[in-house]
């Protein structure tokens, strides 16, 4: 089917082929992956938690210099893709879950700890920021199989 932006003018993707645009789309498409509304509520929830964990952080008062130091700080879980996808997903999982900052915040919580709360709150403020922006949890067959789809420019072949 010819899609028309123009009376008689066919737009670029009505020159690729029917079957090379299926097979394009299939390989997007990734197994147990989230499509759709679903995806869109887990991204909105991602927006939620770094709005809440901003907040939180900033009634606390701790140091804007230091929620800039840390922030970045589970992304050196990428590292562990130099031992391969498997073990590399692994690692980021574990510094991309909610269950090390819900732990940690308990942690400063009941110790009444400040920097035990802070730096929760701003782990929980990068995961909510990757989730917002769709980066999910990771597969361990390759980089860019996330349980919110594939990330990453599409393979043209």
């Amino acid at each position: 089917m010819a899609e028309f932006s123009a009376p008689g003018l066919a737009t670029a993707r009505a020159s690729t082929p029917p079957r090379v645009r299926e097979a394009s789309d299939a390989r997007r498409q990734l197994p147990g992956a989230t499509r759709g509304g679903v995806r869109l509520l887990l991204r909105l929830e991602g927006l939620a938690v770094l709005a809440a964990a901003v907040a939180a952080y900033q009634y606390l008062g701790a140091s804007w210099g230091a929620f800039a130091m840390l922030f970045l700080l589970p992304d050196l879980s990428f590292l562990g893709y130099l031992a391969g996808a498997r073990i590399g997903a692994v690692a980021y999982n574990a510094a991309h879950s909610y269950i090390g900052p819900v732990a940690l915040l308990a942690l400063g919580l009941v110790g009444e700890t400040p920097t035990l709360i802070a730096v929760a709150l701003v782990w929980s403020a990068h995961i909510g920021l990757d989730r917002a922006l769709g980066y999910g949890l990771k597969y361990g067959s390759e980089f860019g199989a996330t349980h919110l789809g594939r990330i990453g420019r599409a393979d043209p072949w």
